[in-house]
């Protein structure tokens, strides 16, 4: 299974704005049933194909805010692939990634290398674990561990503090 990163719209089936009930109704019979948390805290529904996590994330009011992907985890692999432009995200080097995504013009930021961005886009990145991992040179994890897709003005918050 492919899961198409579409940012700052969604990843399809589930897209942002809708609410947790419609990205749950929206979801394949495929995908199995879902786990869903609405309190405490923010609600989301979450679902497991084949080691890769999906979320879908309402952080605050009643519509998706959010769609994050989580790495299968070392050694596992999956036969769900998530893509972006093509990019397989969990298995082509960060380093890569974020090369092709600046060659289609996009700003990358990696002032936090452990969360990189690329805002307005809006696409966010882990690159740490508490797993074993390959590490690049700077001793970050070789791949992502998760990406997630916001809203086009979702990362704004880690600008406005540099004022």
């Amino acid at each position: 299974m492919d899961l198409v990163l579409d940012p700052p719209r969604g990843v399809a089936p589930i897209m942002l704005g809708m609410t947790l009930d419609e990205a749950v109704a929206a979801v394949p019979d495929g995908w199995g049933a879902p786990r869903v948390w609405r309190e405490p805290g923010p609600a989301k529904a979450c679902w497991d194909l084949d080691h890769v996590d999906v979320q879908a994330l309402v952080e605050g009011g009643t519509h998706v805010t959010a769609i994050e992907l989580w790495w299968p985890g070392e050694c596992r692999t999956s036969s769900t692939r998530v893509l972006i432009e093509g990019d397989e995200v969990f298995t082509t080097p960060a380093e890569d990634l974020f090369r092709s995504a600046a060659a289609r013009g996009w700003t990358v930021d990696t002032s936090d290398p452990e969360y990189p961005v690329i805002p307005g886009v809006s696409l966010g990145f882990t690159r740490q674990t508490s797993q074993e991992a390959e590490e690049d040179a700077d001793g970050f994890p070789r791949h992502v561990t998760s990406v997630l897709v916001g809203g086009p003005d979702y990362y704004d918050f880690r600008y406005e503090e540099r004022g």
